[in-house]
Order: C-alpha cells, then structure tokens, then sequence
C-alpha cells in the first residue's frame, strides 16, 4: 500500500468514526451516511469538496501543515494521531500552532461526577478553563478574575509557605515544557513576557530548568471566615490535551473538611496561597 492509500484510508477511517454532535452539526433523524459526509468534513476545514475527496481516493497532492492541521481538528487528533496524520502524508512534522483550550465532554462529565471534591482543569498555560460546581463555591470569583494560576502565583501577593515555594517550580517546569511545544502561541509569550518583567523569583527559577511532575501536594488556604483550612491537591493529566484536572480535597472528618462542605452549601469564596 502507498503512501497517499494508507493516508487515504487514515482520513476515511477518522470520518466514519464521527457524528454530526461530535463537531456541533445538526443531525439528521433519516441520515444514511456513516459518520461525516465529505462535504462536511471540508466545509470545517475550510477547503474545497474536491480537494478532500480527492485526498480520501489516494490522487491529491501532498497536503501542506496548514491542511493537515485543519483535519487535525476537525477529527479531534490527539498529538500522537497528528503526527502520524502529518508521517502519512509524507509532510514534516510541525509544532503545535497553541495549546488546546477547550475541554472533552468526557472530560468535563468527570468534573460533574465527583460533588465532595472541587476541581478545575489547566491547560498547558495554566489558564483555568473548566471546574465543577463546588470548585465555583470554594474559589469564587478567583476563577473568573485571576484565571491563571502563573500569574496568580508569580504576579499576586507574595508566597507565605514551603508548598507554594515548590508551587512555583512546578508551575516553571511545566511552563517550559509548553515553550518548547508551542513556541508560535502568542498568548504563551505574552504570559511569559509578564512573569519575567513582573517577577525575579520567576525569572530566577526559569534558568535553573527546574523538572518537576505533577503529584500530591498539601497546602493550607486560607478563608476570611473559616481560617486556616488544610487541603490535599491531587492532579491527573490529560495527556491528549496537554491539560490537568486538580481535585481538591480534605481528610473526611476534618475541620477542614466540615468548612470545605459549609463553604460549598453557602456559596462563599475561598482565597489561596
């Protein structure tokens, strides 16, 4: 098999996986066609209905890393199907144009199907793009006014604890991992832009390249009515997507855990540090 038939048979295989829900179209009660119709398909990547089916039938030229990341989105590819959609057409692999954010419905279904644990998704940035109903509870308006958790820690009032010392350097590593693959995003160097004129504890932990994974972390938050509450922070990737989902939680049966709980029921805000 060719080069453009296994590519060919790439797209094919992509576009029948696919429903109309799956990239917001109407569907259709008497459709016949097995997921996406070509037309479809090239109306969201924004190019010709020939050109695609010429693609899927194995006689297109090679497609450029401008149409193969259009394809990319529309069949929501993970990074791996990528570069193997961009190694199939024989085109060099190029860096991801930004971090990914938006969240999977699977994704944001999970922050729905935990109400004891408040949690928020970052994305490569450490922008918060998603959370739960008790992580609006818990954190308030944080969440819409301070969404990056970079800024807030680098650029806010300065760290009282040995947790948010060891904060600062997960935050760099993972930072400098998103430079590395996303070095045209122009948000992300906007973001970095503000934390080296901003902070030189920033720009002091940058240059050591600090390597740090995300893990299990306690912290103490601290609340203007319930105090001084004790939290566990437990993070899982999302490795598709470049993004973390951080759950957090108290001991059950706590104090911490009782104000975490009273917090949720009434609404209020929760500052951390």
């Amino acid at each position: 098999m060719t080069g453009k038939q296994e590519l060919a048979r790439f797209l094919r295989g992509r576009r029948e996986q696919l429903v109309p829900a799956d990239v917001g179209l109407a569907g259709e009660p008497s459709r016949r066609t097995l997921g996406l119709r070509r037309e479809e398909v090239a109306e969201l990547a924004h190019m010709s209905v020939d050109y695609y089916a010429r693609l899927e039938q194995a006689r297109g030229p090679r497609p450029s890393p401008r149409i193969l990341d259009a394809l990319t989105g529309v069949f929501r590819l993970t990074p791996a199907e990528r570069t193997h959609l961009f190694r199939l057409a024989g085109t060099q692999v190029t860096p991801l144009a930004a971090p990914v954010r938006t969240v999977r419905p699977h994704v944001a279904a999970l922050l729905e199907r935990i109400p004891d644990t408040a949690a928020i998704v970052t994305d490569a940035t450490y922008d918060v793009i998603a959370w739960n109903p008790l992580a609006s509870a818990v954190f308030g308006g944080d969440l819409v006014a301070r969404p990056n958790l970079a800024r807030r820690r680098f650029l806010g009032r300065p760290p009282e604890s040995s947790s948010a010392e060891e904060f600062g350097h997960i935050l760099v590593a993972r930072l400098r991992r998103a430079a590395d693959r996303y070095p045209y995003d122009s948000g992300l160097a906007r973001l970095l832009a503000e934390l080296r004129a901003g902070s030189e504890e920033f720009t002091q932990i940058w240059e050591t390249g600090p390597v740090h994974a995300p893990g299990h972390r306690t912290k103490t938050v601290t609340h203007p009515e319930a105090g001084r509450l004790r939290v566990d922070c437990d993070v899982l990737t999302v490795p598709h997507d470049d993004q973390q989902v951080v759950f957090v939680t108290a001991d059950p049966g706590t104090p911490s855990a009782r104000a975490l709980r009273h917090l949720a029921a009434a609404g209020q805000g929760l500052s951390s540090r």
